[in-house]
């Protein structure tokens, strides 16, 4: 089990070493490299004979690479794409959610037959179309290798300062979502971890896979229709549909203990899945749209190693419960705890960034204002000069 947890928490505690090498070097480089990496974690991991090498070679280089990979490729839309970015985020991110429904039946078939470590083998296969997709991101935005050196020049190491561009935590509303977000995600996976098992105890004899299926399929469909609603909402508001995403989610993680029937439990991982797909799809739209392009990668990357430490601790915490208790209903009615208040915690968020909107327009106004009464008084100060000079000539 720690072998899958390990290098779930590594994908997203990675973001932030991943975000300052896509700003450094372009998110070509860092894709094609992270890819790479990927499939010689992959491959390697299939020639172990023990668990022991598995915490480095799938936890550690697989996981890593995957993160160096998963990344760059939420960034470079925002390069291409403007007023359908959120659609765009919406038909990529989509993706993951037809292998989500589709690769568990696949693996099993293919376990069943050509055994684990050969399975891994295969799924080599993926990592090298990832490899080889890396190589069409062409960014337009330009890097920070490119702004200190030019395109020509040798390569010299910015300051630190922009190395690590925690600039963007200045940003008040960048700040609330960074921290509010975490918040909501104590509770947000702890269905998805332990609801199998819940069902095990509670139902005889029912298709728990159809739950996991349920869930993928309107993961895909709430991408689509929330990418593309997202698109017409102006601004900072695009955060209420996350606010919207947390509030649903955390009644049905607390309704999944009152469901004594299989077909309501149903109903709710089919409307969970929906508002999943709303949170996932609309992530980078939004910090586009607190930050800027130039300051999206790293303010993406802290966010999502923000985000490792309540997805690592969270699942555990309801895991114990249910030691304690000898039951999932009390976890199920806590998780549905923080992401209320997440959401109650981001709904600040489009009045905070339009107040520092006011007041960007409002800078230079003031600027322009005091340079027009200082030339006020110096046409004022010359005309009092003139004046005396001009009797005395008369007088003269």
């Amino acid at each position: 089990a720690w072998v899958s947890s390990l290098s779930m928490g590594m994908v997203f505690f990675c973001s932030p070493i991943v975000s300052i090498f896509t700003d450094l070097f372009g998110c070509r480089k860092v894709a094609v490299i992270g890819a790479a990496v990927g499939l010689v974690g992959l491959l390697s991991s299939s020639f172990v004979s023990t668990i022991e090498p598995l915490y480095f070679t799938y936890s550690i280089l697989f996981a890593s690479g995957c993160s160096f990979a998963y990344q760059p490729s939420l960034v470079i839309l925002g390069h291409y794409f403007k007023k359908r970015l959120g659609l765009v985020n919406g038909i990529v991110t989509a993706g993951s959610s037809l292998f989500t429904v589709s690769l568990p039946f696949l693996l099993r078939v293919l376990i069943d037959s050509v055994n684990l470590f050969n399975t891994l083998r295969v799924l080599c296969i993926l990592m090298f179309v990832l490899f080889l997709a890396g190589f069409t991101y062409k960014p337009l935005v330009p890097n920070t290798k490119d702004k200190e050196g030019g395109k020509k020049g040798k390569f010299k190491l910015p300051p630190s300062k922009k190395i690590c561009n925690f600039s963007v935590f200045k940003v008040l509303s960048y700040r609330i979502w960074a921290f509010g977000i975490p918040t909501a995600l104590f509770g947000y996976f702890v269905p998805y971890v332990h609801l199998m098992n819940h069902v095990k105890e509670r139902f005889d004899n029912v298709p728990e896979e159809v739950l996991l299926l349920c869930v993928g399929i309107t993961s895909g469909v709430g991408r689509l229709i929330f990418g593309r609603v997202a698109d017409y909402i102006p601004g900072a508001k695009k955060i209420y549909l996350q606010v919207a995403s947390f509030f649903f989610i955390g009644l049905m993680s607390m309704m999944i203990p009152l469901c004594h029937v299989f077909g309501a439990l149903v109903a709710v991982c089919l409307f969970m899945g929906l508002f999943d797909g709303c949170f996932i799809c609309i992530m980078a739209p939004i910090a586009f749209e607190l930050v800027g392009a130039q300051d999206v990668s790293q303010a993406i990357g802290f966010l999502l190693g923000l985000m490792s430490v309540p997805m690592t601790i969270g699942p555990p915490i309801a895991g114990l419960l249910r030691d304690k208790l000898g039951t999932y209903d009390v976890a199920f009615y806590l998780a549905g705890v923080p992401p209320l208040i997440g959401g109650a915690i981001l709904c600040f968020i489009p009045w905070v960034h339009e107040r520092q909107k006011l007041k960007e327009r409002v800078k230079p106004v003031d600027g322009e204002t005091t340079e027009k009464m200082l030339e006020n008084e110096s046409t004022l100060v010359s005309d009092t000069t003139e004046k005396p000079a001009k009797e005395l000539d008369s007088g003269l």
